[in-house]
């Protein structure tokens, strides 16, 4: 019997791969060399104008714009045509996201409450990473339910959503009003491409190109500038059944989960564990991170899926029950690659974001670990 490995199971495993690469790496005498990769610049140029940033920061807002359109798309899909259009099915995974992002940011916050600077970062422990959380389920086959994949995507799709608002209104420098007030028109302008019925993606994307450097420049975080592509594509069907979103989504996932969540987890995954110690984890800020993501979720998860359920006579789809919801909870603890990003936006010192990696990455091990041993413990009803 062949064993064949789906997409989502070999994007969760290039993650961890990254993730590993990037952590050995930075414990060994490549250290220097994986510093001085990512402190390398880049320089972008026309004439006399140009941009010229290290290349942790053209992955970080340049290649994870393009990961925020993919976001973008699946979420405009979703309210068109898929589970975020019916009401009724949204009420769920809506409540369950929602008690997702609350208490995770609770708990951080009950950690790091006597410290103003790193409260900064209360929101990391709200994010989502869908590649991880999806590969991992993917791992597990046919030990469940087929529902509850849609309703971990459903999930992720509205945490990522969150996290939109989330980075747009807590998360932007300083900003220059010239270039906010040139890239609001460049939105304007996709938005008069749609209106107009222009189904040419590249249009949109020459568009978007000149709203991400406008962004940039702003202050406004410029992976913003991918997600507003995204909701502009048209989802109109022509005669043939396709749309310029549906192409474009299916153009982008695989470049998006195959490379560049894989890059963006190499760059970002990297920490010294020189004197790493149990205690390290006590530190604030890897304790309020560890917290939300392991325990903050999974409970906030279930306590959202209770109230649709017994408040909303929301129905479990299909052959779920509340211990795959459970599951599903430690799933969405696994917060990586947002988690990570999320940090790399609120702390600007090399301790602090040493103890984000720190929480990030033992708090989504031990998510993964917890959903296994629940999922595989509750497999589908026969």
């Amino acid at each position: 019997m062949k064993f064949k490995l789906s997409p989502e199971a070999i994007s969760g495993l290039l993650l961890i791969a990254a993730a590993l690469v990037a952590i050995l790496m930075d414990n060994s005498a490549l250290a220097p060399l994986y510093d001085q990769l990512l402190e390398t610049k880049g320089t972008i140029s026309i004439g006399e104008y140009g941009l010229s940033k290290p290349l942790l920061l053209w992955i970080n807002e340049g290649l994870m714009a393009i990961f925020f359109m993919l976001v973008g798309l699946e979420i405009k899909r979703e309210v068109t045509s898929g589970e975020l259009s019916d009401m009724r099915a949204l009420a769920l995974p809506g409540l369950a996201a929602v008690g997702g992002m609350v208490v995770p940011a609770l708990a951080f916050w009950y950690v790091n409450a006597g410290s103003p600077a790193a409260m900064a970062g209360w929101a990391i422990p709200t994010a989502t990473d869908i590649a991880f959380a999806v590969g991992v389920l993917a791992l597990l086959g046919s030990r469940v339910p087929p529902e509850l994949k849609l309703f971990l995507l459903t999930l992720a799709i509205l945490d990522d959503l969150g996290a939109v608002v989330i980075i747009a209104a807590f998360y932007t420098a300083d900003l220059s009003t010239m270039s906010l007030l040139l890239a609001l028109a460049g939105c304007i302008g996709l938005f008069l491409l749609n209106r107009f019925g222009v189904r040419n993606t590249s249009a949109y994307l020459f568009l978007g190109a000149l709203i991400w450097i406008l962004v940039l420049k702003s202050g406004i975080h410029a992976t913003l500038a991918g997600v507003a592509v995204g909701l502009a594509i048209p989802a109109t069907k022509d005669h043939e059944g396709h749309s310029p979103l549906e192409d474009l989504e299916h153009n982008l996932y695989n470049p998006v989960n195959l490379m560049i969540l894989p890059i963006f987890a190499f760059a970002n995954a990297g920490v010294s564990l020189s004197g790493f110690s149990a205690a390290s984890l006590m530190e604030p800020i890897s304790l309020g991170v560890l917290a939300g993501l392991a325990i903050g979720k999974p409970v906030g998860v279930v306590m959202g899926a209770l109230v649709a359920v017994y408040m909303l006579k929301a129905k479990l789809p299909g052959t779920m029950t509340m211990q795959h919801i459970w599951g599903a909870g430690h799933l969405a603890g696994i917060g990586f690659t947002m988690s990570l990003f999320i940090g790399s936006l609120a702390y600007s010192t090399i301790e602090m974001a040493a103890d984000v990696r720190i929480g990030v990455l033992a708090a989504s091990l031990l998510s993964a670990i917890a959903a296994t041993i629940v999922l595989v413990a509750h497999p589908k009803p026969r």
